[in-house]
C-alpha cells in the first residue's frame, strides 16, 4: 500500500486531495497546523498529523512520524491580495515563508528516503497566476512563480535517482484556501489612487463563470502523482486549463 503525505489539509484543496487518495486505497498522512477531528473521515488508512511547514522541528517530527512516503504533496499555502505599493514587506516575507520556503523545506526533508529507494513523487501545488498576468496579487504570484522555477530545476536533479517532481496549477477557487487564508485588510490593500484601476478587475472576478473546485485540484494531483512521462505541469480546473491552452 502506497503512502501520500499532504500538507494543508484542514480545508479546500488539501482536504479534498486527502479524501481522493484515501478513496482509492492509499494510506494518507493528512497534515495541518491545527488538527481537527472532523476534518477528515476516521480510517485506519488515514492519519492526521500536526505540521507547520515554517518550523523545522515540526517538519522533522511529521516526516519521522509518517514513515516511508511515496508521494509528497506540497499544498499548504497562504494568499496575499493588494497592490504592491500597499503591501508590507513583512506580509511578503510571511507569504514566501509558507508558500516557497515551506515547500523547499518539506521537499528537502523527504528527498533522502526517496533517493535511497530510487522512487517517489513530489507534487508542488502552485496557481493559475503563473499562466497569465494577474494584477492585485503580485506578492502571491511571485511566491508561486518561485515554486515553478524551483520545481523545474528540481525535476532533472531528482530524476537522476528515479524521483519525479511535478507541478499542479489550480485555477481560481473563490471558496477555497486563497480567500480563507488571506490575512489582509481588503480596504487597505487597494489605496484610493488604485480604486479606478482595481474596480473592473474585481468585478470581472465576481462575474467569472469558469472556476476551480477542490475536486478539480484533487484529480490534478492524482494525475500528476501517477504520471510517468516528462510532463511537468498539470493545470487543474477549467479556467486554468483554458489559460494554459491560450498560452
Amino acid at each position: 500500500m502506497k503512502t501520500v503525505l499532504i500538507t494543508g489539509c484542514s480545508s479546500g484543496y488539501g482536504q479534498e486531495t486527502a479524501r481522493h487518495f484515501h478513496a482509492r486505497g492509499w494510506r494518507v498522512i493528512a497534515t495541518m497546523r491545527t488538527p481537527r477531528a472532523d476534518a477528515l473521515p476516521q480510517s485506519e488508512r488515514l492519519r492526521v498529523l500536526t505540521l507547520d511547514v515554517t518550523k523545522a522541528e515540526s517538519i522533522t517530527a511529521a516526516v519521522q512520524a509518517a514513515g516511508p512516503i511515496d508521494v509528497l504533496v506540497n499544498n499548504a499555502g497562504i494568499g496575499s491580495f493588494g497592490v504592491l505599493e500597499a503591501s508590507p514587506m513583512a506580509t511578503a516575507r510571511k507569504v514566501f515563508e509558507t508558500n516557497m520556503f515551506g515547500v523547499m523545506a518539506m521537499t528537502q526533508a523527504v528527498i533522502p528516503q526517496m533517493r535511497a529507494r530510487r522512487s517517489g513523487v513530489i507534487v508542488n501545488v502552485t496557481s493559475s497566476v503563473v499562466l497569465a498576468p494577474h494584477p492585485l496579487v503580485s506578492v502571491y504570484a511571485a511566491s508561486k512563480w518561485a515554486i515553478e522555477g524551483f520545481t523545474e530545476c528540481l525535476a532533472p536533479e531528482l530524476g537522476a535517482f528515479g524521483v519525479r517532481a511535478k507541478l499542479v496549477q489550480p485555477g481560481y477557487g473563490p471558496s477555497t484556501r486563497f480567500t480563507q487564508n488571506t490575512d489582509v485588510d481588503f480596504e487597505a490593500a487597494i489605496p484610493e489612487a488604485y480604486k479606478a484601476f482595481a474596480q473592473p478587475i474585481l468585478a470581472a472576478f465576481a462575474e467569472t463563470k469558469l472556476t476551480t473546485t477542490p475536486t478539480d485540484v484533487a484529480e490534478g494531483v492524482w494525475r500528476a502523482a501517477h504520471d510517468e512521462t516528462d510532463a511537468l505541469r498539470f493545470p487543474a480546473g477549467p479556467d486554468a486549463v483554458a489559460l494554459a491552452n491560450a498560452g
